[in-house]
């Protein structure tokens, strides 16, 4: 090689050890910065976009047999809790409640013969005392005259049998008493085993009745309405959902390598792909799942079979959103969504250890007839008893 040629020939080596020597300072520095970010930040931050928004669907099920005969709501339509929503056909139940009603008004009236029976079962024991005394110093009269001659031993005789005849009676009457006693001891006409055998059949009647009428448990937004005026329902069958949009949460899949620090009470971050990243949620870990999905699938995979392939599983962990900014942007059920959780907490635990000291969901609106029954059932007592129902009959002296 000349000279010429060598010359030529430095200048590209040269120039070509600066592009490597500058690709490998850039690797280095692309290196360090990823490094640098997964120790800084990164690695208090898991994130996943497989999470969708979940809530409570409640089903609206009939408790009896009926026709349905109105409608109030549709798909869509916001309910109260209470408030009504289908009506079926009320005629069957109104009169079983009518009949329940005859019959308790009945049976009270049988109970209070029963504690009239023990006052004259009374009296005649009184009575009948009364006559064994009488009977037995006759008897005695009798017996001193017979020692002195004065009467016979037929008429001493008569008098030994009005006795045995008048302690006879007391017996029999003692006896009846007993009997009539045991039927109405220890109780009041409305503790009565009679009397609450029949509050219990009106109290089931008026249940009934009052279940004619299908109501709102909670609040909340009606969806998948199938029911339709005229349909013959039966226990059981769904009607219809109300979806409570306020009381949803967030299911995250979080593949089980993201969870090693993940814990309970952990502040997320969450943003819809309904809104993008216009609008961020605010929430905390509620709980971490304990089985993942396909531990609780219906045909979960068999390892043990030998076609055994390796795949991440994921958990599902709750989130808990924050009421505020759902009240201003609201969710729907099954909505996908992004959620990030922040590490950087460690004091939560991975499962809770406590239980829950409160109903986590509880509806009252089905206490008002069983109070209202309890009131009926009270007046018709009250209006075919005595004055004194709630006194408890004297005892036996």
């Amino acid at each position: 090689m000349t000279d010429s040629q060598a010359t030529s020939a430095n200048p590209n080596s040269g120039k070509r050890k600066r592009l490597l020597i500058g690709l490998g300072v850039i690797v280095v520095l692309c290196s360090a910065a990823v490094f640098a970010y997964h120790e800084l930040y990164g690695r208090f931050y898991e994130e996943t976009d497989d999470a969708y928004v979940g809530g409570n669907l409640v089903q609206i099920t009939p408790q009896i047999t009926g026709t349905v005969t109105r409608i109030a709501v549709d798909d869509g339509d916001y309910v109260e809790a209470g408030q009504p929503l289908v009506w079926l056909d009320p005629a069957d139940t109104q009169v079983a409640q009518q009949s329940a009603e005859a019959n308790l008004a009945r049976t009270v009236r049988q109970v209070r013969g029963l504690y009239s029976n023990v006052d004259s079962y009374k009296a005649q024991v009184a009575s009948r005392k009364i006559d064994v005394q009488r009977a037995k110093a006759d008897y005695q009269r009798r017996v001193t005259l017979a020692g002195k001659g004065a009467i016979s031993r037929e008429e001493l005789a008569h008098a030994q049998d009005t006795l045995n005849s008048a302690q006879s009676a007391l017996t029999s009457a003692q006896q009846q008493l007993d009997t009539n006693q045991a039927l109405v001891d220890d109780t009041v006409i409305a503790s009565h085993p009679d009397v609450k055998s029949a509050a219990a059949q009106l109290r089931q009647a008026f249940l009934n009745n009052a279940r004619s009428t299908l109501v709102a448990p909670v609040s909340g937004y009606v969806a998948r309405r199938s029911v339709q005026v005229g349909s013959r329902i039966q226990p059981g069958a769904a009607l219809m959902a109300v979806v409570p949009l306020h009381e949803v949460w967030i299911d995250a899949n979080f593949k089980e390598t993201q969870l090693r620090e993940m814990r309970i009470g952990q502040p997320v971050t969450v943003e819809a792909d309904l809104y993008g990243d216009d609008v961020t949620y605010q929430g905390h870990v509620e709980s971490l799942g304990v089985g993942t999905g396909s531990a609780f699938s219906l045909l979960p995979a068999q390892n043990a079979s030998g076609n055994w392939i390796k795949i991440v599983q994921r958990l599902p962990v709750r989130i808990r959103l924050d009421d505020e900014a759902l009240d201003k942007h609201p969710l729907r059920i099954g909505l996908s969504t992004t959620v990030t959780v922040d590490l950087h907490d460690q004091s939560g635990a991975q499962l809770t250890t406590q239980m829950p000291k409160d109903a986590r969901f509880s509806t009252a609106v089905y206490d008002a007839p069983l109070g209202e029954a309890d009131a009926l059932i009270e007046r018709i007592i009250h209006a075919n008893g005595p004055q004194n129902a709630s006194a408890a009959p004297a005892k036996q002296g």
